[in-house]
């Protein structure tokens, strides 16, 4: 069975809208989603949670050699990236020549692929450098 773009982008919103869950009994934040809370187990009450999109690198590295589909944006930087919010998440950082640990970014929405010259188009996020580390 095949799929329309809509309904795909539809069944995984936290690649395109940064969302995950917020677990209501012991105040953890988890992306992308989780079904149930790993800290409360079946006492939890997860929400879903829209991030803010705001964080700090705390670790990253520079890609010389890419995966195919991914050579034209060599050398790119990929960094872990903590949300304010507390959770973890990897991104590529973009619009920036240097990355430090310590940086302030902010999540974007921007192209990570293309399904061959005339294929569908996949977009997701990215983090921008906002401030750097001081």
């Amino acid at each position: 069975m095949k799929h329309s773009i809509p309904l795909h982008w539809r069944r995984i919103s936290h690649r395109y809208r940064l969302e995950g869950n917020m677990c209501k009994n012991c105040n953890s934040y988890y992306f992308p989603p989780r079904p149930i809370c790993p800290k409360c187990r079946r006492h939890g009450k997860l929400e879903k949670y829209k991030f803010s999109g705001l964080g700090t690198v705390v670790s990253y590295t520079k890609v010389f050699v890419p995966p195919a589909g991914f050579e034209e944006l060599a050398p790119y930087y990929i960094a872990i990236i903590k949300l304010d919010e507390g959770c973890c998440v990897t991104g590529q950082i973009v619009d920036s020549d240097n990355v430090e640990i310590g940086d302030r970014v902010k999540a974007v929405f921007r192209k990570i692929q293309e399904d061959g010259e005339h294929g569908v188009i996949h977009y997701g996020f990215k983090f921008k450098v906002i401030g750097k580390n001081q």
